[in-house]
């Protein structure tokens, strides 16, 4: 059995951008219970070099569209990164999920071997599509995923795998 491009991707990311939607709720009924400043925990971190809660679900978000419209050979939209609340980054959830749905099977199956290039820390990147999606666009879309995820936890959120990882 093989899996399609498009089932390897725009499904999963969908699924788990709403799994942390979910958490979002969470995390924002545990500021209001607790009296904690949202703010406190936009600007949380696991460490001091690494990049803040807020900044881990926009790029997220990031790799989900770009993955999606890359391998449909359509312009990545932008979202400005301006979100300073738990509202705000459910509202960049809400449209990334809605774009990412909107790419049918037959757009991302077939892109394989698409050329995909692109600029990541400074740097000009090219793939082909498999080992994009694979190799590069999975693997950070999980990492900012699980670390957002992780800086939550941390600061006492109660959530646990099963958030994470959805109902089944």
């Amino acid at each position: 059995m093989t899996i399609s491009m498009y089932d390897a991707c725009a499904p999963r990311f969908a699924g788990m951008l709403r799994n942390l939607d979910a958490i979002l709720d969470k995390a924002q009924a545990h500021a209001v219970a607790k009296r904690i400043d949202p703010a406190v925990l936009m600007s949380a971190r696991l460490f001091p070099d690494m990049l803040p809660f807020v900044k881990q679900v926009q790029i997220a978000t990031d790799h989900a569209k770009g993955a999606v419209a890359r391998l449909a050979g359509v312009d990545v939209p932008r979202f400005e990164d301006t979100e300073q609340s738990f509202e705000e980054l459910r509202a960049r959830l809400a449209k990334t999920i809605a774009f990412v749905e909107s790419f049918s099977a037959a757009q991302l199956n077939g892109s394989e071997d698409r050329d995909i290039a692109l600029k990541a820390g400074g740097k000009d990147l090219s793939f082909k599509g498999m080992p994009y999606l694979i190799g590069y666009a999975i693997p950070n879309f999980y990492f900012h995923l699980v670390t957002a995820y992780n800086i939550l936890r941390h600061n006492g959120i109660e959530i646990g795998k099963g958030d994470y990882l959805g109902k089944p």
